[in-house]
């Protein structure tokens, strides 16, 4: 009898877990209603999702809920993201996220509230620095866009909300609480010709799939790579490559990166996701087992790690060793130069670059103009692209290089990768350029 009732319990709970899980989401499509609590699904501390040197408690008997968070030592980012619920948000229709942050600590503390996007989009923002004490409703603009007007967010593909606190100090503390979708705007629609990134899985590579891909050897550490085999992939066809870098970890009002290659998209906005395989690279701290979000890492095992992916790509995938290009974002773009050409092993992969919003020689962590210039001279290839960069600055450097060079400007008005989501000129211009470079005979 008594294992009848605790199966008959177990059955019930069973039956109302997935009302939790929805009920954000559920609460969410009432059109009506003012503002709708966004994290009801979360019962528990458990239910949140990554937490980056902070302790949290979450009080369920709060009212609308309240967690509370404690930094667990100095550190330059502390964070804790709050996970869509399963069947996701329904903001489309909504105008701003919110929260009450206070400042429970007794120093003064920044504070930053982000809505993040999925599948490419970027982050809308909301920040400021609480006196001890001070309590401030933070609110996230849904419908904010770059200063050309092209859209940050698809209000429909939000990941999470993310409570950080940049130049962490020991024991700042803060108490987020109601937080809520508030107030109402038409149906959101997505630009025409806009592009979403795949969604990254774990699992095999296969055509038309964005997987999380460790090399031999990788297997226990927390370094991988992100693979993507084009929608029209076969095999034994060969396919021209692009390796991706990412960004510096790096969050203002004007610019959400987290140096991670889960953020890439310069590669799939280049193919629109068919003829070319796609890897997105990370920087390498082989000491430490982990990706380097800031900086090279180690610089020379980051290199390694490249040729090593792109040989593993060529053999196992059908990549055309004669027609891979390395393309990256502001560290990324300074690392086309700084890693693709730290050696003669490496330097011979490429046929071209891409560099947006950077290039090696600008200065940044040891990649001095003198030094690139003796790395310009190991560049094998045929072409380089610029992004948002200044001819008079690089050009020295691709005369080095005795590459044919275009520059172009995205019109962007913003350090971040959006506009290669689209079908802006100069984005179609790069496209072109890819295609051209990846086509042209060898001699």
């Amino acid at each position: 009898m008594k294992h009848s009732v605790f199966t008959l319990t177990a059955l019930l709970l069973a039956r109302l877990a997935p009302v939790h899980a929805d009920e954000a989401s559920n609460k969410l499509a009432n059109p009506s209603a003012s503002q709708a609590e966004m994290w009801s699904h979360i019962q528990r501390v458990q239910d949140l999702g990554e937490l980056r040197e902070m302790t949290a408690e979450w009080d369920a008997s709060a009212p609308g809920g309240a967690l509370r968070l404690v930094a667990i030592k100095p550190a330059r980012y502390a964070w804790v993201t709050v996970l869509a619920p399963r069947q996701g948000w329904n903001l489309a229709r909504r105008a701003t996220v919110e929260a009450e942050i206070t400042n429970r600590g007794t120093a003064p503390a920044e504070v930053m509230l982000w809505v993040v996007g999925d599948r490419g989009w970027d982050a809308v923002g909301d920040f400021a620095t609480l006196a001890p004490g001070e309590a401030r409703k933070f609110s996230c603009r849904l419908r904010a866009t770059f200063p050309d007007g092209t859209p940050k967010l698809d209000p429909g593909q939000v990941k999470q909300v993310q409570v950080m606190l940049p130049k962490v100090a020991l024991g700042a503390a803060l108490e987020v609480r109601g937080l809520a979708a508030v107030g109402h705007e038409p149906e959101w629609t997505r630009p025409p010709g806009r592009l979403e990134a795949p969604a990254i899985e774990d699992g095999p590579p296969a055509a038309g799939r964005r997987v999380r891909h460790r090399l031999a050897g990788d297997e226990y550490t927390g370094i991988y790579c992100l693979l993507y085999l084009p929608s029209d992939w076969k095999r034994g066809v060969a396919f021209p490559v692009i390796v991706e870098y990412p960004g510096n970890i790096f969050f203002t009002p004007g610019c959400y990166s987290t140096g991670r290659p889960d953020q890439c998209v310069i590669g799939y906005g280049i193919t629109k996701g068919k003829g070319a395989i796609w890897a997105s690279l990370p920087f390498v701290d082989r000491a430490n087992g982990i990706i380097a979000e800031n900086g090279w890492g180690d610089a020379d095992a980051t290199a390694d790690y490249a040729v090593r992916v792109v040989e593993e790509i060529c053999a196992k995938f059908g990549g055309d060793r004669r027609n891979v290009a390395l393309t990256g974002f502001s560290r990324g773009a300074i690392a086309c130069g700084y890693i693709g050409l730290r050696n003669d092993r490496v330097a011979s992969l490429w046929k071209g670059f891409h560099a947006c919003q950077h290039y090696d020689g600008d200065g940044w962590n040891g990649a001095t103009m003198d030094s690139a210039m003796e790395r310009a001279r190991r560049f094998a290839g045929r072409a380089v692209f610029h992004t948002d960069n200044s001819t008079e600055m690089f050009q020295p450097l691709m005369d080095m290089m005795k590459a044919e060079t275009t520059y172009v400007r995205s019109g962007l008005g913003a350090h971040a990768c959006a506009m290669f989501l689209d079908d802006r000129p100069s984005t179609q211009q790069l496209r072109k350029w890819f295609n051209d470079l990846v086509s042209e005979r060898q001699p």
